[in-house]
């Protein structure tokens, strides 16, 4: 009797076992693995306050004046190398009255640096240059997984030094949305040359782990223990990082850059409360945190342009003054 409880018992672990390591490995190819195929994520897509204001003449007007501009432009597409031989692109936009003021704007999960036409211009009407890096794994850029901005903060790094060599940029600013927000918070962390003067970030999460236990809680209705826990370990075997080392949190404690937070009250993709997290850790004196009162994830811009654009031109003139 007690022989045959053994064996049912073991059974039972090796079944739950496999199921988990097939649940997981589910997870690594729709969550981490370059590929077409993802699902719709939770609080993706527009909000009704968003949408409304999209489908107003005024805006629909000023959308097809934005992709006219777009579209006359003369992006160069530019390539580095990664710290791990990958070949990057980005695009870069080079601007006549830019007298070494640039951007590097990072683009959300699975994006493009086609992207993020708004805000391109507006830093253009700013006189600034503009670079747009495709992430790896994204784009035109080499990766068979996506880092949710741990490894690309190397990257950005590397984009960085790019500018200042071969576009010699002294006033460099980094902003970042969604995945790109987290990319340039996890940036900050590191030993950035003198010429990086702010960083800006919209909607960015505090790590990994906390994203997409936050996904998987309302996407499969499953606790992140122990699902979250062994796609982090095949993630560390296939891709080279965890979820809990790939945090936003830590990087923003060695920052000392002047940063500026902002996120919609309504974002249910990341929470708000991320935002308040990483203002409270971040070490910057100079900081910042907006919340966006109705606004979703990523929709700052298209719910308070006029007040963002003045916010924003704040900042950076604050954080030029403090060179």
């Amino acid at each position: 009797m007690i022989k045959k409880l053994i064996i049912t018992g073991a059974v039972i672990v090796l079944l739950l076992a496999i199921g988990l390591g097939i649940g997981s490995s589910y997870f690594y190819n729709i969550a981490i693995k370059r590929s077409a195929d993802a699902p719709d994520l939770h609080g993706g897509g527009s909000s009704e306050a968003a949408a409304s204001i999209e489908e107003t003449p005024e805006q629909q007007a000023k959308m097809a004046e934005l992709m006219q501009w777009t579209e006359k432009q003369e992006f160069e597409i530019v390539q580095i190398q990664s710290f791990d031989g990958l070949t990057l692109k980005a695009r870069f936009l080079k601007n006549p009255n830019s007298n070494g003021k640039a951007v590097i704007l990072a683009h959300g999960y699975r994006g493009s640096g086609e992207q993020m036409q708004g805000i391109t211009k507006y830093y253009y009407d700013l006189g600034y240059d503009i670079l747009k890096p495709d992430a790896r794994g994204h784009g035109m850029s080499e990766g068979d997984y996506i880092g949710y901005g741990w490894h690309e903060r190397k990257d950005y790094v590397d984009w960085v030094n790019f500018l200042i060599k071969e576009q010699q940029e002294d006033k460099i600013f980094l902003h970042g949305f969604s995945m790109g927000a987290a990319t340039v918070l996890m940036t900050s962390g590191e030993k950035l040359p003198k010429e990086v003067k702010g960083i800006i970030e919209d909607s960015g999460y505090t790590t990994v782990m906390d994203e997409l236990s936050h996904q998987l809680k309302y996407l499969y209705h499953l606790p992140a223990f122990p699902i979250m826990d062994v796609t982090s370990a095949i993630t560390k075997m296939r891709a080279g990082y965890s979820f809990k080392e790939a945090s936003a949190l830590e990087s923003v404690k060695k920052n000392k850059l002047p940063l500026l937070i902002i996120h919609g009250d309504k974002d249910e993709l990341v929470p708000t409360e991320m935002a308040e997290e990483i203002y409270e850790a971040a070490a910057a004196g100079n900081k910042e945190l907006w919340i966006v009162p109705g606004a979703g994830h990523t929709e700052a811009y298209t719910i308070a342009e006029a007040e963002y654009q003045q916010r924003l031109e704040a900042f950076l003139e604050s954080a030029l003054g403090l060179q």
